[in-house]
This record gives C-alpha cells, sequence and structure tokens, in this order.
C-alpha cells in the first residue's frame, strides 16, 4: 500500500520484539484484571490467578461461551495479536516497534517484579 517492498525475511530483532510484545499484550487482554470489565459479559470470575490476574471462565450459554473461550485464553488471543502486531509493522512500522517496545519493556518489568518477590521471599522467609 506504501509503495515499499516488503523484507525478504525479518529481522531477527524485530522477530524478538513481536515475540516479547505478543506474550504481554496477549496475556494483557486475556488476564488481567484492569481488562476484565471487557471480558465481563463473555466470562465468570472464579477469583486471582497469579499477581495482577484473574482466573475466569467461559460463560456457558451460546455464542457468548465461544467468545469467552477465546478472550480468557493467551495462546488464542497471541495469533490475533501477533496479526495486528504484524500489520502494524508493515503499515506503521515507527508507531508499532514503539508500542512494542513499551510492551517488551513491561515484560521485562513483570520479571524483574516477579524475581524481587521471589529473592525477598527467600531472604525473609516466608
Amino acid at each position: 500500500m506504501r509503495g515499499r517492498p516488503l523484507p525478504d525475511r525479518p529481522v531477527p530483532g524485530d522477530v524478538a520484539l513481536t515475540a516479547v510484545a505478543m506474550f504481554r499484550l496477549s496475556r494483557l487482554l486475556s488476564k488481567a484484571s484492569v481488562t476484565s470489565p471487557l471480558r465481563a459479559p463473555f466470562t465468570t470470575f472464579h477469583g486471582p490467578q497469579g499477581p495482577a490476574e484473574l482466573h475466569e471462565e467461559a460463560r456457558s450459554e451460546g455464542g457468548r461461551a465461544t467468545v469467552g473461550e477465546l478472550v480468557t485464553c493467551p495462546y488464542c488471543v497471541s495469533v490475533w495479536v501477533a496479526s495486528t502486531l504484524t500489520a502494524g509493522q508493515l503499515l506503521w512500522p515507527r508507531a508499532t516497534r514503539t508500542a512494542m517496545g513499551a510492551l517488551a519493556a513491561l515484560a521485562g518489568a513483570d520479571a524483574l517484579q516477579l524475581t524481587y518477590s521471589a529473592l525477598m521471599d527467600r531472604t525473609t522467609g516466608e
């Protein structure tokens, strides 16, 4: 659409950035408490599941069950996230890479927070 040729193959750095951003955005959409209102019409709340994540299950009736299965599964959501990020890289590469960089940094911060908590638990014996 923009008159530029597609790359012959993906750049390894872009693949890694996409993978980390895809992981974080998929978890954010499918498990995070902050996005629970978006999933609520299709899911039933069952309790917390890990730091800032929820355990929700798909509702049992008709089409809501199908959508509920999709929106509570980070692996399912990741297919759509990967497609969106790939399209974004082709159509709006700078903006998409900036957003993916922010998501990758968030994933790194999450890993550091969990590591810190585990080390503090081990140190204090809790």
